[in-house]
Formats: structure tokens, sequence, C-alpha cells
């Protein structure tokens, strides 16, 4: 049921003035209509059944929210992944279980590794199997909504971020389970030798940019609304997370060579041989809430491996991956100097521990500056400040006024990024003056708007390198390596404090060796497409990932290119190369990718990219943003007449997360009011200035109350003066 304190949560985090505006409309429209209007539309139980008519079963306005009270729909998930080679398998099931005594659809927005090409979806109701085919969206949507309507039992797996889906199923009766089960797979990370599978498990609350302004004057109020619809979902308070969305793990892991060092930092986990290269690894602990990624470590017993070379042949076309790792390190002089812009978010989503690691890694890099290196620093929640006008010299007093600046930074407010990276990007150096400039983001990347930050690296990135670190134990990864990628830099990830050190030396090391650039690739047999079509600069330790297809694969491949002022390149024959059932879906993918990036830098019109992503994911049954997967069971089971109560699932706050600063200290302690009791004496609830993009709709829909209110108070004036 949705309770009054719900609705006037929605307005807590405006203005004082602007919130007694609304609040005292939204009291006289109440107070005028007597409440029935809005237990109406949100209160699906006491509505009068009208067939098929589909009301919300949760106490959440709209779906969005905080989750007072455990959902009627009851989740929990198994991962069961097998690791072959530099690629991992990942099986996915979803049981929603019915706990009411109504008829349920859910829905859940789950997070999936940006690179992970999700291609099969099976749907088991009792001893059935119903295997999902692949649609464009619109139609899988119209599908699915049908069926819905006609009482089948459905599911439909819908992209709206590379690194966010959302699972519905529609028509789980009273009592019932219901288990759905997708596929994907995604290639294993490499750096310095070491291997990393990183499963994602939450989505962090993503902060919405309010509708155009003049830094953003492409960003209209639909958008605005189609973010939220997209991006946002209801919150567990924490006195009910912990038995929400238990999550169990299994890792098969085979990477082809003796593993050792095996670790998972954020989770403990129980290890047992399973053959002389092969390790079983489950987690110590049993199901584990779903409130922090996870990630698997290891490496090679023996010498590092430096190269992987796969192939697959899938409808008369030839697919090859390969993997080439250049030298860690030639030999070289004095590092030249740099002029490195770090910029720090402190809103509200950064609050509790991942705003003590971002400035525990500030702290630190500024203490790796040398006097010859330039440096700024700026910081940004929905406001921005930068420290100096311009990069200063990196002298003890400039390096303690920044290190000042650092410790007294406190996290709260909105995740407007956009600013804070217009403003980093600005190259204040002459074009003749060459040198090497660094933009190190540090941050949990968790806003709506990725396509436009990628864009603005792609028309004003010029010789800056972007480099992103992703803070916390749920970053937006999707965001961290796009723009990663777009500015020729990396990403790195600091899920909790005690990494700060290792992971920021590390990077910082990769920063001050040369670079492998001006790379280029070619074949002396059968020419073959390879994405990345634009190949990235490569730091010390990481590899060149390709992903190539044609009609056939034979001849030998050349990497060429400078790392420092020397020549290098590498050639690997092409008949080497091992069968792997993956690789077809990921060269598709990984094009998907290159597509959409085309997309954000200006390069495509939205129809193009559209059309060619469509027929990406027709053709290699892959979900895009163009194309999903749908299940139906023809045999319709909820009763003529039975209502369907929707309800959207709530999600864990990612571990790390401080609940009383995203929600402004109110919610946490908010208590719903007493049976009976009227809209006007609801408690309100403070609802957070960051993560949640509610503002726009919050304004049109208390400027539309003020209207009324107004109108109302023009006529009471018409008639006293008659």
């Amino acid at each position: 049921m949705m309770e009054p304190v719900m609705v006037l949560s929605r307005i807590s985090f405006l203005s004082g003035r602007s919130r007694c505006r609304i609040a005292l409309a939204l009291a006289l429209l109440l107070a005028v209509v007597g409440g029935t209007l809005l237990a109406g539309r949100l209160q699906a139980e006491d509505a009068p059944a009208d067939g098929d008519a589909i009301g919300s079963g949760t106490l959440l306005l709209s779906g969005k929210g905080v989750a007072e009270s455990l959902p009627a729909v009851r989740l929990g998930t198994d991962m069961d992944v097998t690791v072959s080679g530099p690629i991992a398998r990942v099986r996915v099931t979803q049981a929603f279980r019915n706990t009411s005594d109504r008829w349920m659809e859910a829905t859940y927005l789950y997070p999936l590794p940006e690179d992970g090409a999700v291609d099969s979806l099976k749907m088991v109701v009792g001893d059935r199997v119903i295997v999902g085919h692949i649609k464009r969206r619109a139609e899988a949507r119209e599908i699915y909504e049908k069926a819905r309507e006609r009482g089948q039992k459905a599911g439909l797996v819908e992209a709206e971020r590379p690194n966010m889906f959302r699972n519905s199923v529609a028509n789980v009766g009273p009592g019932e389970t219901v288990l759905i089960q997708i596929e994907y797979q995604a290639p294993v990370r490499q750096v310095s030798g070491e291997f990393a599978l990183r499963l994602p498990l939450v989505v962090g609350p993503r902060y919405v940019p309010a509708q155009a302004t003049a830094e953003n004057p492409a960003r209209s109020e639909t958008a605005v609304a189609k973010d939220i619809d997209e991006v946002t979902a209801p919150l567990a308070a924490p006195a009910l997370g912990k038995g929400l969305n238990p999550v169990s793990i299994t890792v098969h892991l085979a990477p082809g060579f003796v593993p050792a060092n095996l670790i998972s930092p954020y989770h403990r986990i129980a290890v047992s041989d399973d053959g002389a290269q092969a390790r079983t690894i489950r987690l110590a602990d049993g199901a584990v809430p779903a409130d922090r990624d996870f990630e698997l470590r290891w490496r090679s017993a023996s010498a590092d491996p430096t190269l992987s070379l796969f192939r697959q042949a899938l409808d008369g076309k030839d697919y090859v991956m390969a993997s080439i790792v250049p030298p860690a390190r030639l030999p070289q002089g004095k590092a030249p100097p740099r002029e490195m812009v770090f910029v720090i978010d402190n809103s509200g989503s950064m609050g509790g521990q991942s705003m003590d690691a971002a400035k525990e890694s500030l702290l630190h890099a500024l203490d790796t500056l040398r006097p010859e290196d330039r440096f700024n620093v700026i910081r940004f929640d929905d406001t921005m400040t930068q420290l100096f006008e311009q990069s200063v010299p990196a002298t003890p007093e400039q390096i303690a006024t920044a290190r000042r600046f650092t410790e007294g930074l406190e996290a709260n407010g909105g995740t407007e990024m956009l600013p804070a990276l217009k403003a980093a990007l600005v190259d204040a150096t002459p074009d003749d003056v060459k040198g090497v400039r660094q933009v190190i983001f540090l941050t949990d990347g968790d806003l709506s708007n990725e396509k436009d930050m990628m864009a603005e690296i792609a028309a004003h990135g010029g010789r800056s390198r972007v480099f992103m670190v992703g803070i916390g134990s749920a970053p937006n990864t999707f965001l961290m390596r796009r723009m990663a990628e777009a500015g020729r830099g990396t990403y790195t990830n600091i899920g909790d404090g005690s990494e700060v050190n290792a992971k920021m030396n590390a990077l910082l090391d990769r920063l001050k060796a040369p670079v492998a650039r001006d790379l280029t690739v070619t074949v002396d047999g059968a020419p073959l497409d390879f994405t990345p079509r634009r190949l990235p600069d490569l730091y010390a330790g990481e590899p060149l990932v390709l992903l190539g297809q044609g009609q056939n694969l034979s001849g030998r491949l050349t990497v060429s290119g400078m790392i420092g002022d020397k020549p290098w390149s590498q050639t690997v024959d092409l008949s080497a190369a091992v069968d792997s059932p993956a690789v077809a879906r990921l060269w598709a993918n990984r094009r998907v990718a290159e597509i959409e990036a085309a997309r954000a830098a200006g390069e495509t019109e939205d129809d193009q990219a559209d059309g060619q992503i469509a027929e990406l994911g027709l053709a290699y049954s892959l979900v895009t943003s163009q194309t999903s997967l749908v299940a139906v069971d023809e045999t319709p089971t909820r009763p003529a007449g039975a209502r369907l109560t929707r309800e959207e699932l709530p999600l864990l706050l990612p571990a790390g997360w401080d609940f009383d600063t995203l929600f402004n200290g109110a919610a946490a302690h908010a208590t719903p009011p007493a049976a009976g009791a009227e809209a006007g004496e609801a408690e309100a609830v403070t609802l957070p200035r960051t993560a949640t993009g509610y503002m726009a709709l919050v304004e049109k829909g208390g400027l539309a109350l003020l209207l009324g209110v107004a109108l109302l108070l023009a006529g009471a004036r018409r008639k006293v003066r008659v």
C-alpha cells in the first residue's frame, strides 16, 4: 500500500519555500478529494476489479522511492560461472516467489558487466521450460504486454544501459515461484599478469540531471523523464535490506594454466581443486546480500601468459579473438613533466566509506607530484569548485593548499559531473607545446547521462588522457570504461579503503611508464574486420584485445606501434587459434559498443545507429538497446477477472554507502502513519539530494498543483469582490 508519507517524501529535498508551497498545494488537493483518488491509483487491493487492469501493489509512488516494508514478491539469485581461458560464461537464475494472495507482476533492475553479451532467456514454471526469443525491443514489449493481459506467464529482459538490465515476469500466482534464467558471456580482464572476473550484483542509485541547462542545452524534459523510468528503482531501508535479494555464486575456473594466488577482495571464498588446471570457487558464507560486486582474481603459477588466440566458425564466417600484451617496460630515462588534473566527486552518493577512499586516493596522488609537474584539483557535486584558475607548479606550498582543500571535503548534493569534465578538459597549453596531460576522475559514476560525458570527451578531449578511478563497492563501470576509452586512458576500481595505496600506486606507476601508442594492425592473409577500429593507447601491463570477423582465418597478424620513442611490433600465426564457442557474440557485442560510441560522438545519426544495432542484436541473438528477449507460456494461468498487481522489487544500498548522508538522515528513521491517519498528519520522509533524479518531475507536479490552487484562490477572490 502506498502511504501518504511516501508522497510527501517527494518534496522534502526542495528549498524551504518551494517545499511549503508544494506541500500546501498537495494538502489542499488531498483535502478536496478526500484521499480517494490517490488511494484509487496507488492501492491496488482497494480498487474495484476490472478484468485485466493492472494496479500498483508496491508502497512506492510510481514504483520508486524508499521501501519501508517487505515486497510481496521475494527474489533470490544464483550465479553459476564457467571461465574458459579469457572468457566467462555466466548463468544467472532468479527465483521470483509470490508470498501474497494476489496475482503479481514483478520487475527488477539488474546489473551486468558492461561488456557482457546477453544471449539466452529461459522461464521455468513448474516442470515446464519456456525458451525466450530475441525480438526488436518494441515488438518484445508488445508480446510481453499482450501475454500479461491474457493471463499468460511471461518473462522479458530489456537493456536500460549496457550494464543495467530490467527483468520482468508477469502473472506469478499466489504462493507460486517462477524462475527466470539468463545467460551471458564476457571477457576476463588482464592487467600486469593478473586476471580478474567481476560480477556486478547491485545497481547504485543513479543521479538523473535536471532538464536542459546552459551546460547541457540538449537535455530535454522528455529525456529526464525517460532516464528516471529506466535507471531508478526502489531502495530498501537498512532495517529491511539484509534479508532481501540473497545471491549465491559458484565459479568453475579453467584458465588454461595452473591458477595461483586466488583471492576475492570483497567476499570470503572456499576454493577446491577440480583437476590440475581447474578450480571450483564458492562463497564461504553461502548466500550473501547483493550489496556489493563480486570479484575474483588469479595469476598463473608459472610465467605470465602474454598471448591468447581463439577462433570460432559460425554461419560461414570466421571469428578470432587475440589478446596481445606489449612489454611491461622498456629502458627509459626520467619521465617527462606532466600536467595532472584531479577531479573528485563529493556528491551525496559518495557519503561514508566512498568519500574517505576518494580523499585518501587524492592525497596519495598529490604526494607523488614532482617539482617539474603542474596540477589542479576540481571538486563537484551539484556545484563545482576549481581550486586554481588554471594548473599551477607542484610546489610544496601549492600541494599543501590542495591537501587542505581535499581534507575539508564532505559528501553532499547531486552528481553533476558534466561541468567538472568541461573544466578539466580546458587545456591552456599552446598547441605547439608537447607534453603529457592527464585527467584523473575519482567517483562512483552513479549518474544517468553517460552519453553526455562521452560526447564531451570526443568533442574536446584534445591531447588530454582521461583516467577513471571507480570508488566504492558498486561503481558504474559502463561510465568508467567508456570515458577511459574515449579519453585514451584506463580504468581502476578501488572497492574499499584498504586498497587505496596498492591500487593508486599501480595506477600512478602505469602513468609514469611509456605508453604504447600509434598502434596499427595488419594481416598478411585474408582480410579481417577488427574491433576496436580505433586502437587505444596501452599502458604498462595492459593487453590489446582484438576481435575480428572474416571469410577465412589465415595468415599472420601483426600489431605495431611506438613505446616511448622506440618502435615495437608483435606477430602471431592465426592458424594457432584455439576453438571457442564465444568469439562471434563477443565480436558483435563489441561492435554494438562502437556504434554507441560513434553515436555519442555525433559521428552517426540516431536512426542509422538504431538500425545497425538492431541488425546485430537479431543476427547474433543479443540483448541490446534495440532488441530484447521475451518468453511466453502459451497456457493462460490467471483466472479471468482476477486482478494483476505490479511490484518493482527494491534494491539494496551498495555496501559502504551512507544511508543518512544519501537520504539526509530522515528516511532511515521514518515510520508509516498509524492506520486511519489523515494525509495531512503524515510525517515527511527526506529523499536524497543525489543519485535520484526526481527533481524535474517534482517541480512539474508541484507547479501543476500550485496552478490549480492559484486558480481556486483567484476564483474565490472574484466571488468576494462580487
